[in-house]
Order: C-alpha cells, then sequence, then structure tokens
C-alpha cells in the first residue's frame, strides 16, 4: 500500500472536477485493506474511488480516499458451455471486455466501452443496449471495512435491480470489493436487438456476426453520441431513466403521443429520461464553462473550471423542469460526494 498526502483529485474523476484529499491509499491487495482497516483512526471518513467515472465532486474529501488498484483476470473454473472468469477489482473495465471478446468468451460485448473499473460495476449494475451486470455475474468478494472479514456475495445477496445494488443501499460504503467473477459463454448468444446495434451491424458485409462485430458496433454508436472524458469532462448518463405506472404513462401519451417508452411489466412503463429532457430545452445549453452536450442529453459536461457545485445546480434545474412538465421525478444515476 502506498499513501500520498495532500493531493488534488483532478485527474481521478473523469468530470475533471478540482477538489483535494488529504490522504490517499493505493490499495493493490486485500493485505492493504486490512492495514488501513487496522491502522485507521475509529469513525474516520473514507471515500472508496475506482476508475472516477460514476462520480460529482462537489467538496472537498475528508479523510481518506481508498483507490482501487487490485489487478488480475484469471481463467478459474470452465464447464462443457461456460467459463468462470474472476477479476480484479481495480481492472479496467473495457479492457477486461476487449480480453474476453478476444477470447471468444460471450456476454460483456454489449457492455463495451463503458468507463470505471471491475469492482465498480456491481455497485452500479451497469447496463447497456439490453444487457445488464446481473446477466454475466457469479460472484464477488469483499472485505467488511470495520470488522475485515471477507465475504462471498451471491448474485442474489447483490439485490441487484436498475443501476441498483444492496451496495448502494442497506451496506452502502460497508464493504471494499476485492473482486468479481463472471460465468461468460463459449457459444455465445448474442443480443442486437436494443437501440441501433442491428442498424450498426448492417454496415458489414458478412451476415454471421460474432461477439467482436457486437462490441465494435457497441463502441461506434458509443463514440458517435457520447463525449470521451479525456476531452470533455463528464460522467456518461447523469439521469436514469425513469419507470412509471401505466395511468400515468396512458396520460402522458394522450398529451405527448410522440413520446418514446417500453413496456417494462403490465402496470409500468420506462420512458427515455433523454427525451424528457430535451423536450425542455435543455440538450445541448451552454452555461459558458459546463452545460449539458451537444449530442445526448443525459450528458452533464465540464468545458474546463466549472466547479461540482455548478454542475449539481445545472442537474438540480433539470430535474425541476421534467417534474414541472411531466410531472416525472428523474433520478441522478451519478453518485454526488
Amino acid at each position: 500500500m502506498t499513501t500520498t498526502e495532500n493531493i488534488s483529485l483532478k485527474n481521478y474523476n473523469t468530470f475533471g472536477i478540482e477538489v483535494s484529499v488529504s490522504k490517499m491509499l493505493v490499495i493493490q491487495q486485500e493485505a492493504d485493506v486490512l492495514d488501513f482497516i487496522s491502522s485507521k483512526e475509529k469513525d474516520s471518513n473514507f471515500l472508496i474511488l475506482g476508475g472516477g467515472s460514476n462520480l460529482l465532486f462537489t467538496q472537498d474529501v475528508q479523510g481518506y480516499v481508498l483507490k482501487n488498484e487490485i489487478k488480475g483476470v484469471k481463467l478459474v473454473s470452465e464447464t462443457k458451455d461456460d467459463v468462470y472468469i474472476k477479476v480484479g477489482a481495480g481492472e479496467n473495465w473495457h479492457k477486461v471486455v476487449l480480453h474476453c471478446v478476444a477470447m471468444n468468451w460471450g456476454g460483456l460485448e454489449n457492455l463495451s466501452l463503458i468507463p470505471g473499473c471491475v469492482g465498480a460495476a456491481p455497485i452500479q449494475n451497469i447496463g447497456a443496449y439490453g444487457v445488464e451486470l446481473k446477466d454475466v455475474f457469479h460472484e464477488l468478494e469483499a472485505i467488511h471495512l470495520e470488522t475485515g472479514e471477507k465475504k462471498v456475495f451471491s448474485l442474489e445477496e447483490c439485490a441487484f435491480g436498475y443501476r441498483d445494488s444492496v451496495f448502494k443501499n442497506a451496506l452502502k460504503g460497508q464493504y471494499f470489493i476485492t473482486s468479481v467473477t463472471f460465468c461468460l459463454h463459449k457459444t455465445p448468444i448474442l443480443s442486437v436487438s436494443y437501440g441501433d446495434i442491428e442498424k450498426e451491424l448492417k454496415k458489414l458485409s458478412h451476415k454471421e456476426y460474432s461477439i467482436k462485430d457486437v462490441s465494435n458496433a457497441v463502441i461506434a454508436i458509443r463514440e458517435s453520441k457520447l463525449p470521451n472524458p479525456v476531452e470533455i469532462g463528464n460522467a456518461g448518463s447523469f439521469f436514469k431513466n425513469p419507470t412509471i405506472p401505466n395511468k400515468q404513462f396512458n396520460r402522458l401519451r394522450g398529451e405527448f403521443p410522440e413520446m418514446p417508452f417500453y413496456p417494462i411489466s403490465a402496470s409500468h412503463t420506462k420512458i427515455p429520461a433523454a427525451w424528457l429532457i430535451q423536450q425542455c430545452g435543455w440538450k445541448g445549453k451552454n452555461l459558458g464553462n459546463y452545460g449539458v452536450h451537444t449530442k445526448q442529453a443525459l450528458v452533464l459536461v465540464n468545458y474546463g473550471g466549472a466547479s461540482g457545485k455548478d454542475i449539481y445546480q445545472l442537474s438540480t434545474d433539470i430535474l425541476a423542469s421534467v417534474k414541472k412538465q411531466f410531472g416525472i421525478e428523474l433520478e441522478r444515476e451519478v453518485n454526488v460526494v
């Protein structure tokens, strides 16, 4: 474990917000977590940081930042149909996806180019283009940050929901995730019906698609719509797509017949948050050194020098306008510190 004092976190969050922390501890193995637990002052504050890609800093961090850099990708077992790979929580998510695609292990290809680290993926139950992390999840290992006890969490124990898990609710801030094990398929089952994947695949000269084709299609779509955090500070989608009761949906469809929607049950329908935000006039809104991205209304951006409080206030204004016009309460997907 290495320790750095009085460090700027600007390069450790994809929004590029300038805040600082008094102590950053780089965690490279499980023993480092145990050392931190035994040495830290009682009730001291800490923040676990992976890739900083789903985070908005609105103030300096008090206490410690625990930077997760536990590495490793290991094939732990396999069956006739599946492989089980155990991945260090500090591994870059997209690099792991590309490794699995190269090995022709199916299941992660629709989650290509999502920023961040592997350890953050189950906390958020990341998802894209019809696939969620829970679809390929087997188990994870984590250390309790008070007792030092190591625990293996099953799929059921993680209580995955839409961009949600037990680690965002009942167990928030209690565990340090050290590894995640995935179950991937030797004979991939492609999921290409969601969004523009089929349209992108039809540009190819061949008709039999591979998981590499699907991964490349997802990458092309994401690059065409989402700004690169290296060039423009952002955290990807800032808001969740809301799910509303069908009674409310039917009323809104009568007023807004062009409203896109996705039925998810007999009683509820999902509405694209980007459409709602765009209808309120926010898409491309420029407020000087921050604003809403020109190509994707879900993405708030820092053009350089904006504060986290500026961006948080912008998100608050967007929430209020969507509520006023549609009666729908959006939720922030990004974690605010």
